[in-house]
């Protein structure tokens, strides 16, 4: 969703989604067993997802006059590459590779390592590629002369890089508050150029990512019930009117439970058809199918009759 912004708030020109692999994953997790690598990978994107957030918090109380354009996702000359955050102001792209590690790391011979001797990817690597590729797309579009800063935020407080080199674009959450402090003071009035190179990025950006690794499942091997929205367990209990969860007594009204439920559904099989009998098996602790019945006849359409009613 793209939202205009005006200049006396700090509402992004295109907000931040919460990736579509990752919603799976995190439906999946509660639902079957996970490989060690698929709990990695999902875990590494919930930690990424957590740490762009914590940056949005933060670019959303900018007072200058800018555009944020968050989670683009582009291609030029058949290559797709990704910016987690940019920041147009006058004449000027700001755009940041954000890290949510944590823990202890050193940087030597133009790597990065966690200690006491794990490599990890450079993300200084990642950034050089992403801006000879803007650079590429901005010449396409017209803008052969457009200066950038481009940088890498570690946002998380607990991070810790030993022999930092004092070259590298580098920003730390401790240099954070300073950072924005920076960017408040520039003397900044967005031309008509600026808005329209946002709106242009804004255009491009592909909404269906190519980089999604999800595991193989189907219906049969997931775990059947209602999962807690809070503790993520399958232990939640119809109790009259409420759903309630055996671990960690979160409550939720019945029907909004398999509302979230119907839901879930959908997003793991969205080829499947929505029955009664379906939705009925796969909350497994709804005692009655006229309750999932009235669910579905209140928030969906129903096509058909009797025993071959599905609905939309």
């Amino acid at each position: 969703m793209v939202f205009k912004k005006d200049v006396d708030d700090a509402v992004p020109y295109k907000s931040r989604s919460k990736p579509a692999e990752l919603i799976t994953l995190e439906l999946l997790n509660s639902r079957m067993k996970l490989t060690v690598k698929e709990k990695r990978h999902y875990l590494n994107l919930k930690k990424g997802y957590e740490g762009e957030k914590r940056f949005d918090s933060l670019t959303e109380q900018l007072q200058c006059e800018c555009l944020i354009v968050n989670d683009l996702l582009l291609e030029v000359n058949n290559t797709t590459f990704q910016i987690d955050t940019l920041i147009i102001t006058r004449g000027m792209i700001n755009f940041f590779e954000v890290k949510n590690h944590e823990g202890d790391y050193y940087y030597e011979s133009d790597k990065l390592f966690k200690k006491p001797h794990l490599e990890i990817i450079n993300p200084l690597h990642q950034l050089s590629r992403c801006e000879a590729l803007i650079r590429q797309l901005l010449l396409g579009l017209g803008y052969d002369d457009f200066p950038m800063d481009a940088s890498v935020l570690f946002i998380n407080p607990e991070f810790t890089l030993y022999q930092a080199p004092l070259d590298k674009p580098f920003i730390f959450h401790s240099q954070l508050h300073r950072y924005m402090n920076q960017l408040n003071a520039l003397p900044s009035k967005l031309s008509k150029y600026d808005k329209k190179l946002a709106d242009q990025l804004v255009a491009l950006h592909i909404t269906d990512s190519p980089f999604g690794r999800l595991p193989s499942y189907d219906y049969g091997q997931l775990r059947k019930g209602i999962v807690c929205p809070k503790c993520h367990s399958l232990a939640m209990r119809i109790h009259k009117r409420k759903c309630v969860c055996r671990q960690c007594d979160f409550i939720e009204p019945s029907a909004d439970a398999i509302l979230r439920s119907i839901k879930e559904y959908k997003i793991l099989f969205p080829n499947n058809k929505i029955t009664t009998n379906t939705i009925h098996d796969w909350c497994r602790v709804v005692p009655s199918k006229k309750i999932i019945r009235s669910v579905l006849a209140s928030h969906f359409r129903a096509v058909g009759v009797r025993q071959w009613t599905y609905y939309v």
